[in-house]
């Protein structure tokens, strides 16, 4: 009987099984932790309370403080102290300080520490971004990241898996966002719940590995364990340049089991907008109300990647227009490489003179954090990832989740605006 990816992964990284499937209740070998400055405290206090003196592989554990860093406050100071002091102890390779990173599931596959065939675990519900390099990577509480931290392992049921095949030609300024978020919306948040999720069909062979990370990392707000865009040319030619090791890219077998498909004609379709307060709450942009809207957040990291910024700038540039006066528009890069490279295109510059607000690489506003929390009754179009209520500040605030183009032609029209109306 054929294997899905996450069997096949699985099965690759387990101590005393060759073939797994779908149930099974699997102990496997880590190829990556990861925790940041809210989740690693926490496990770096439980490993010490198990008497282990040394983590089990100094190199494979990744500490990257990106949440509330650069430090908001008192707290997350000392939160993140506890990092570089356990870092130092422990002689890791992979800590990163404010300024030389930034945002982890922005850093990770960008500087090669997340490889094509990895068993990731992380500190954080958005690790299954690493789905897109073809990676099986999940989210885990800190305690169990602290056994990863000591051992190198951990233990996994292994996920039933849904595939989704998506064909046909959208609309213009349609991107992976509005694929995955139209998919959200068709299956609910819990639609995947502990599943394994598989994007394929010619619309995603078409896709960025910006794109893809995108939709990858959106796995969570469908319920998902983990999910996976299949090994291919784009994928290659992303991970060569920047792999720090050798990897083994897994693939589904023809005649794997699934536990449902679900087919998608993209013909036509139009940019989608998450509406409060749920991910799944999805329509067309061209059936939403064009209110007010008080704030723009262009970042996170689903999309603060240097080609979603490049939308951005694209629209600024053709356009010749400004923000609107009245909107707070925060543009926050996923990293120094990415605005590194966004300072050499001109575009800080740009984003600066049209009247927004460039931040240093943080996860800040995504989760009601800092440099640009929402006051209530507030109304934000975010390029992030949830939109529940209190999740960018107050309970009140309302917050739309949209593709970088349609959060930037709305900060320019002061409204929840399409593109096409500049």
């Amino acid at each position: 009987m054929g294997k899905t990816l996450a069997e096949k992964i699985i099965a690759a990284h387990s101590e005393d099984k060759r073939e797994v499937s779908a149930g099974d209740l699997v102990t496997v070998k880590t190829d990556v932790v990861m925790a940041n400055d809210i989740t690693a405290p926490i496990a770096i206090e439980s490993f010490q309370a198990m008497g282990v003196d040394r983590v089990f592989d100094p190199d494979n554990l990744m500490l990257v403080p990106s949440h509330f860093a650069p430090n908001k406050d008192i707290k997350s100071a000392e939160q993140t102290r506890t990092l570089t002091i356990f870092a130092e102890d422990q002689h890791l390779k992979n800590r990163f300080q404010v300024g030389r990173a930034g945002i982890e599931h922005v850093v990770l596959p960008e500087r090669g520490l997340v490889l094509p065939g990895d068993l990731v675990v992380g500190g954080d519900s958005h690790t299954c971004t690493y789905g897109a390099l073809g990676a099986l990577a999940t989210g885990m509480g800190s305690t169990d990241i602290a056994f990863a931290m000591a051992t190198g392992k951990t233990w996994l049921k292994v996920p039933d898996t849904m595939k989704f095949v998506y064909h046909g030609q959208p609309q213009n300024y349609v991107y992976g966002k509005d694929l995955i978020l139209r998919t959200i919306g068709e299956i609910t948040v819990d639609g995947a719940l502990y599943r394994s999720m598989e994007f394929t069909g010619p619309a995603i062979s078409g896709l960025s590995m910006s794109e893809r990370l995108t939709m990858a990392n959106m796995v969570i707000e469908a319920g998902g364990k983990c999910g996976f865009i299949p090994f291919d040319e784009v994928t290659q030619a992303y991970v060569e340049p920047r792999a720090t090791r050798p990897y083994t890219p897994y693939f589904a077998d023809d005649d794997a089991t699934y536990i449902s498909v679900h087919d998608f004609d993209l013909a036509g379709m139009e940019p989608q907008v998450a509406c409060p307060y749920s991910p799944d709450n999805v329509h067309p942009i061209s059936q939403i109300k064009p209110e007010k809207v008080d704030q723009v957040f262009i970042g996170s990291c689903t999309n603060g990647r240097f080609e979603d910024l490049a939308i951005v700038a694209e629209l600024l540039q053709k356009t010749g227009r400004e923000f609107d006066p009245n909107v707070r528009v925060m543009i926050i890069p996923g990293s120094q490489a990415v605005y590194l490279q966004a300072l050499r295109a001109g575009w800080i510059e740009l984003f600066t003179m049209a009247g927004g607000a460039v931040s240093v690489s943080t996860c800040g506003p995504c989760l009601g954090g800092h440099m640009g929390v929402l006051a209530g009754e507030e109304v934000c179009v975010s390029t992030s990832n949830r939109n529940f209520r209190g999740r960018m500040g107050h309970r009140d605030a309302r917050v739309f989740l949209a593709n970088p183009a349609i959060a930037a032609a709305s900060a320019i029209m002061g409204r929840l605006a399409h593109p096409d109306e500049l």
